[in-house]
């Protein structure tokens, strides 16, 4: 196993190398002006070089955070923070009575996180200049896109960066992955890094979680995307009204230039509505809907598709992806407009879809085929609509072919989604087996009995012929579907894609699934094919 950066080593891969010194009373000068109160404790030409939020990573010439959270209040660590070299510290009133101790200079906000990302932008420089951004958020398909639009970029002779739940890179730099979105501070620091690298475009998973807790705040995007928006993640958000509030923010005019957004239902439509910046529509399903551009001529080809995109004017583009999937096409599709609306020439785009085939993207454990006969393929679904989708799209139409999954749901998140999921195998799979996936500190059995009951109630509810196994631990789930499969059969993992530990009552166990089908696959005699298996995907997380 390799051996885990430390915090403060990790945070240095998120800064430039080359730090300028910020005053606090330049802050101070910036939050008045942008009509915030804000007051200066102690000598406000003091300067900082970089914004850290964890006390544990800070580096020497830091403004330290320290903000109130769910249990502390990040002033209670400020004496740590000064010992590793915080040479400031920004706050609220609470925090200034716990810390004012130590006899630091202090910036005072009413609010500290609601102003962390304009302070970090201000710190380092990208208030000012920062790579062409591309965001992309929904339920479903983020990470993908993602991947399609960096390849795009590349194409186009860019030099992207990525920051997504996979990875992190700046250029050929990869930086070990924290969040699917980092806090506000590595945020900035990480777009002033790729700066240096020459980094002039990059492209961002945003989650809700990230637009919810402020991680986001002081960057603006150049295009920002939606794919769509399922049930997932109502344990933050309480309601599917709440869920789609919180994506909506980043389709303000504040936070995006120009936004594109799939309308194939009725929260893109809502979306598309709500945005108040520039707005391109995109309709990627069979229903005829009202959009400025359409998927059209969907013809397949190998394992995906060929299609053509119509738009306003008579304009169109034509394009394909070797990943399979009806998703995959609006991933695609999704990712040729935005990277239009970014102002990029169309018979420029064109050549570069023609020469270099940027939509066929190899993203780690996204329906990541690993065998063939049978079909073995590790994917991250792990929401309803996500679930349903892969194993959609893996029914071969081969006579005596079966389809089984295997899959649970995370534990300490919404339960709800957990009956529906059950529903949704057994409507797809011939053979349901129900295992667990990171229950994290709740005990997993009620979480594998709900999916259970959800999967036997479908079949009681429609007459389904589906059959429903729990076998648990998960490798022993995988190894049992691989000696059920003949070679005719399809068997999806699903629910933790690229991860390499599954976490149980605070342990992370080793756990890759990738890695138990290929070694299943071999003990029953199957061949699993080279590491260098095509990758294609349908989900990622909120």
């Amino acid at each position: 196993m390799p051996e885990a950066l430390s915090p403060r080593a990790a945070e240095a891969l998120l800064r430039p190398t080359r730090a300028t010194n910020t005053p606090l009373n330049a802050m101070l000068e910036y939050l008045h002006e942008t009509g915030r109160g804000a007051t200066v404790v102690g000598d406000g030409r003091l300067g900082v070089t970089g914004v850290c939020l964890d006390s544990r990573a800070v580096l020497p010439g830091d403004l330290y955070v320290g903000a109130p959270g769910a249990r502390f209040h990040g002033a209670q660590f400020a004496q740590d923070a000064a010992r590793a070299g915080a040479t400031a510290i920004l706050t609220d009133e609470e925090g200034a009575a716990a810390a004012s101790a130590l006899g630091l200079p202090m910036l005072l906000v009413d609010a500290p996180r609601e102003v962390i990302g304009e302070i970090s932008a201000l710190v380092y420089g990208t208030d000012e200049k920062c790579p062409e951004l591309f965001g992309l958020t929904g339920t479903n398909g983020k990470t993908t896109t993602s991947y399609m639009i960096r390849s795009v970029l590349r194409a186009l002779g860019k030099e992207t960066g990525l920051v997504g739940t996979i990875e992190i890179s700046a250029g050929q730099t990869p930086i070990p992955s924290i969040l699917t979105t980092p806090e506000a501070p590595q945020l900035h620091g990480l777009m002033s890094r790729m700066r240096e690298l020459g980094v002039n475009a990059a492209t961002m998973e945003v989650s809700s979680h990230s637009l919810a807790y402020h991680r986001v705040d002081g960057l603006r995007f150049a295009v920002s995307g939606f794919t769509n928006l399922t049930q997932d993640h109502l344990d933050l958000h309480g309601s599917m009204e709440e869920y789609f509030g919180i994506k909506a923010m980043l389709f303000d005019l504040e936070r995006s230039d120009r936004a594109v957004v799939i309308v194939d239902d009725h929260w893109g439509s809502k979306m598309a509505a709500h945005a108040t910046a520039e707005v391109l529509t995109l309709s990627t399903g069979t229903e005829v809907v009202e959009a400025d551009w359409a998927v059209r001529d969907v013809r397949p080809a190998g394992l995906g598709h060929h299609f053509t995109l119509s738009g306003p004017n008579g304009l169109r583009l034509t394009a394909k992806t070797g990943l399979p999937g009806d998703f995959n096409i609006s991933n695609a599709a999704l990712a040729i407009l935005m990277v239009l609306a970014s102002g990029v020439d169309p018979l420029t785009l064109q050549q570069a879809l023609d020469q270099a085939d940027p939509l066929t993207v190899e993203v780690p454990g996204r329906m990541q085929v690993i065998a063939s006969e049978p079909a073995a393929i590790v994917d991250f679904a792990h929401n309803p609509d996500a679930l349903a989708r892969a194993l959609s799209s893996v029914r071969r139409d081969e006579e005596g072919s079966r389809v089984f999954v295997v899959f649970g749901a995370t534990g300490e998140r919404d339960a709800t989604k957990r009956p529906i999921m059950g529903a949704v195998a057994a409507q797809h799979a011939d053979v349901v087996i129900v295992t667990d996936d990171d229950p994290h500190s709740e005990d997993p059995a009620p979480i594998r009995a709900a999916l259970v009951a959800g999967a036997r109630a479908e079949i009681d509810a429609h007459g389904l012929t589906a059959v429903v196994h729990e076998i648990y631990p998960r490798a022993a789930a995988i190894a049992a579907a691989v000696a059920m499969a003949g070679e005719k059969d399809t068997i999806l993992v699903a629910g933790r894609g690229h991860e390499v530990f599954q976490e149980v009552m605070g342990v992370n166990l080793e756990l890759d699934d990738r890695e138990e089908l290929r070694h299943a696959l071999r003990a029953n005699g199957f061949t699993p094919l080279g590491s260098s298996s095509d990758s294609f995907e349908p989900t990622d997380e909120g």
